[in-house]
């Protein structure tokens, strides 16, 4: 089993690519300046983002057949681990990275914001597939930040390095919409998918045994991470994923209200909910009417 390093500082991260540490909080690598490796597994605690220069065809979702091969960006947070293994082969490395601790971000705007990047939190498949535009904008804003960390640093280095990065960031989100947009196919392949599972879900009354279906879960039968999961879903219908299983879960309790003899307690239970309440209080937001009250009018 392959030893997972710590990388909690800028310098040891640096140190284990071989580079100088120009500043204590933030860096900009080459890895055209690196040597080769075959494996390794690090668990960060600085964040991370990677520009590989790969074939589009290394990840789980194809790309356009034109001009998405020129690059990917891969995000990792504090607290994840990350690696490589080239079961055998020679890597000989190609790209950049932009390395940052938390701490040049704290008390800042992009601290408060960094919660709203949610592809920090996609997996490696979900990485971001540039265009040779996006690319040129990205290595300019790499450029712009190697350019201020190379200077001595005084009093406008930290506002000029984080207000790159939040532009940096920003771009990035613009083009992760525009990666939804142009994967159209993809994505309504995922929300039938989705659609397929939760009716799949019901009507073999999984709910009894495992409660109701939660995002994670169906983000795990359709192999995708949680959050783009969400984002893709929510791009697709403009309802996140949790209001759409809500959605599944009213029209159902609909159906079964149409049974008059059948207990609302009974109803509940077999729509996977563990207390009546929570059931009551969910129809009624999405309903404007409590169960009963429902079952009246129909």
């Amino acid at each position: 089993m392959v030893e997972i390093e710590r990388i909690d500082t800028i310098k040891q991260y640096n140190d284990t690519v071989g580079v100088d540490t120009l500043h204590p909080l933030v860096s900009i690598v080459d890895f055209d300046m690196m040597p080769t490796y075959q494996y390794f597994r690090r668990k960060m605690g600085v964040y991370a983002i990677f520009l590989k220069y790969i074939k589009c065809g290394d990840m789980r979702y194809g790309c356009q057949p034109y001009d998405y091969e020129d690059g990917t960006l891969v995000f990792i947070a504090p607290g994840q681990v990350y690696g490589i293994d080239s079961k055998g082969k020679i890597i000989k490395p190609a790209g950049k990275a932009l390395v940052f601790h938390p701490d040049l971000i704290a008390n800042t705007d992009l601290g408060k914001k960094m919660k709203n990047y949610t592809f920090f939190s996609y997996e490696v498949n979900e990485a971001l597939h540039l265009s040779k535009k996006e690319r040129v904008l990205i290595n300019d804003c790499l450029d712009k930040i190697a350019y201020e960390i190379d200077l001595n640093i005084d009093k406008y280095s930290k506002v000029l390095i984080v207000s790159y990065i939040e532009l940096f960031l920003n771009y990035c989100m613009r083009f992760y919409d525009r990666q939804f947009v142009t994967r159209g196919n993809v994505n309504k392949d995922v929300l039938s998918r989705f659609e397929h599972l939760l009716h799949e879900y019901f009507s073999t009354k999984k709910q009894l045994t495992l409660g109701i279906p939660s995002v994670g879960y169906c983000a795990e039968q359709l192999n995708i991470s949680g959050n783009y999961f969400g984002d893709l879903i929510k791009q697709e219908t403009g309802r996140t994923a949790l209001d759409y299983i809500h959605s599944k879960l009213i029209n159902e309790a609909k159906i079964m209200l149409f049974d008059k003899k059948k207990p609302i307690s009974e109803v509940a239970h077999q729509l996977g909910f563990n207390y009546q309440q929570h059931f009551t209080r969910l129809f009624k937001q999405r309903v404007g009417q409590t169960p009963n009250e429902y079952k009246k009018l129909i």
